[in-house]
């Protein structure tokens, strides 16, 4: 999956659960303002509340998107029961895009009405969801192989460029021309260098416009990489403490969601079935 295609893909996804909450809002906004006293009086009450074919069939299917997405990511990682085609880091992302359309379904499921045992798991929910977000980002600090391993320090070090041999030996550029590249890839190397200086040293050497893109880009790869390297270690301790917190809570949805289930259908709230 090239970059574009995957730019597609998030978006599509993100795209996906915008839209089907405003649609989900804008369908039953008459009910979902109206005070809790008075929805019995709402026309489309059966059809609305919790217990309704339409709100029950939301509770249903979100809390099956939050199932599947969470067991087939774990399974898959743990297994790979999917294949070595599908990667780990395209099926994070269907995780996380179903751990988020989930929960908007059984958001409004609830009908804005939360209590007792119900209020626990869905605010354990709101607690997944969040610590989610952030694990994504924490995720994406930590440089991996294409097929979302994650890489050690070495072998992120390994990876980087000989930017200095590039310029000397392709561009024909000196050595204190260079070395200002490095500077601006490592600030913490030698004094500031701006991407002003960069273009003017390019331009010095006469490197042709287009060679000049190239060399930028492999400039700001390395920057990135850079950084990553300077961070790697703190970014991976967090990623394990965050593991700490989000599974807790996610243990905790996920029984007492069982336990909603169970109750429900207990008390002869079966849907469809």
């Amino acid at each position: 999956m090239n970059k574009t295609v995957h730019t597609i893909y998030i978006w599509t996804m993100a795209l996906i659960v915008v839209a089907v909450a405003v649609y989900l809002g804008y369908t039953g906004y008459s009910y979902y303002s109206t005070p809790l006293e008075e929805r019995f009086y709402h026309p489309r009450h059966s059809w609305f509340k919790p217990s309704g074919l339409f709100g029950q069939g939301l509770g249903v299917i979100g809390t099956f998107l939050i199932f599947f997405g969470v067991f087939i990511y774990i399974l898959h990682k743990r297994y790979t029961i999917l294949g070595k085609w599908v990667r780990l880091k395209y099926l994070l992302e269907f995780h996380i895009f179903l751990c988020s359309l989930g929960p908007v379904l059984i958001l409004y499921h609830t009908a804005f009405k939360f209590g007792g045992i119900v209020s626990v798991a869905f605010w354990s929910m709101v607690a997944v969801v969040a610590s989610g977000v952030i694990g994504r980002f924490l995720y994406l600090q930590i440089p991996r192989t294409i097929e979302g391993r994650e890489l050690s320090l070495q072998e992120v070090k390994n990876s980087q460029t000989d930017i200095q041999t590039v310029l000397s030996e392709k561009y024909n550029l000196d050595e204190k021309s260079a070395i200002l590249f490095l500077n601006f890839i490592d600030k913490n190397k030698g004094e500031a260098v701006t991407k002003s200086d960069l273009k003017t040293t390019l331009e010095e050497h006469s490197v042709p416009k287009t060679e000049q893109r190239n060399i930028f880009s492999i400039v700001k790869k390395e920057r990135s990489l850079s950084k990553k390297i300077e961070r790697l270690e703190q970014m991976k301790k967090l990623f394990r403490y965050w593991h700490v917190a989000h599974m807790p809570f996610a243990i905790i949805m996920l029984v007492i969601v069982v336990v909603h289930v169970v109750v429900a259908f207990t008390f002869g709230y079966r849907w469809i079935f």
